[in-house]
C-alpha cells in the first residue's frame, strides 16, 4: 500500500469515455481496463481495479469462470442474476441485495439471467443491470467465501448506507464484510432535490449507474459517469431526477 503525501485532485470521467464490451448478448462498459481493453494509466483508483456496468440479456450470462484474490461485490440495478458457485452457493441477486464473493486462493462461479431454471415459473423477458466491482484484498490466498445482505429498507432513508466494507468504523452496521480494512462501497438512492455529503478520504470513487445528480463544485453528473477523488472528500452530492450512486471510500491504494 502506498501512503505518500497526494494534493487534491477531482478527476471527472464521463460515461462516453469508457471502454466498451458488445456481444448479442451483453453491453458492457468498463471504467478501468479489463480484458482486451488496456490503458496503461487506467488500471485502478485506489483499491478498486474493476467497475463494469453490465446489461445481459434474458437467458444468457457468463459461464462457469475462475477467480482468484478478489474481494468481489455485484449490485443489480434492475432484473435478477442467478449466482452459482464452486462453494456450493446458488441464489439469485436482486435490486437491495448486496452481495460479495472473495475469490481467496481460487473459485468457479456462473452469473447468468436465468432465474426461472432456479425458481420455476415462466421465462422472462427482461435484461439485468447490474454494476461489478473488484477491490484488491489485504492478503491473497484466503479460504474463498460468499456472503448477502437484504439492505433495501435502509436504503429508503436516502442518506449514505454502508453496503460492503472491511473498516472497522463499520464493524456492526448494515454491511457485508470484505478482506480489506481500508476499503468500504456506500450506496445512496435519492430523489430530486435529496444530498449526501462525501466523506473526506485519501480516494474516492463516485459512480452514477442510473439518474444524474449535481456534484458541488464540479457541475452535472449523469447515467454512467464516474469520479475519482484523490485527497480530497467533503462535497454534496444533489439529485436532479430519480438517481442511485455508488461510493467506494478507499484509505489506500495499489503500488504501481
Amino acid at each position: 500500500m502506498n501512503r505518500t503525501p497526494m494534493h487534491p485532485v477531482t478527476d471527472i470521467r464521463r460515461a462516453s469515455e469508457r471502454f466498451s464490451t458488445r456481444t448479442g448478448w451483453l453491453d458492457s462498459k468498463h471504467s478501468f481496463s479489463f480484458g482486451p481493453h488496456y490503458r496503461r494509466n487506467n488500471t485502478h483508483h485506489g483499491l478498486l481495479l474493476v467497475n463494469n456496468d453490465d446489461i445481459v440479456r434474458p437467458g444468457r450470462g457468463f459461464d462457469t469462470h475462475p477467480h482468484k484474490d478478489m474481494e468481489i461485490i455485484t449490485w443489480v440495478m434492475q432484473g435478477s442474476l442467478v449466482h452459482q458457485d464452486s462453494t456450493g452457493h446458488s441464489g439469485v441477486i436482486y435490486p437491495g441485495l448486496a452481495q460479495r464473493m472473495s475469490a481467496g486462493r481460487g473459485i468457479l462461479h456462473s452469473e447468468k439471467n436465468d432465474s426461472w431454471r432456479l425458481q420455476g415459473g415462466d421465462t422472462h423477458t427482461e435484461p439485468v443491470h447490474f454494476v461489478q466491482m473488484w477491490v484488491a484484498p489485504d492478503e491473497s490466498g484466503i479460504k474463498p467465501g460468499y456472503e448477502q445482505l437484504e439492505i433495501d429498507n435502509e436504503l429508503m432513508t436516502g442518506g449514505l448506507v454502508p453496503v460492503a466494507s472491511g473498516m472497522k468504523k463499520h464493524e456492526g452496521a448494515t454491511a457485508i464484510r470484505i478482506k480489506n480494512k481500508h476499503a468500504a462501497l456506500h450506496v445512496a438512492r435519492l430523489q430530486p432535490g435529496q444530498s449526501v455529503t462525501l466523506p473526506e478520504a485519501p480516494y474516492l470513487h463516485l459512480f452514477v449507474p442510473r439518474g444524474s445528480v449535481t456534484l458541488e463544485g464540479a457541475g452535472a453528473l449523469g447515467a454512467g459517469d464516474a469520479v475519482r477523488f484523490t485527497a480530497t472528500g467533503g462535497q454534496r452530492v444533489t439529485a436532479t431526477e430519480p438517481a442511485e450512486i455508488l461510493l467506494w471510500e478507499m484509505r489506500a491504494t495499489i503500488r504501481g
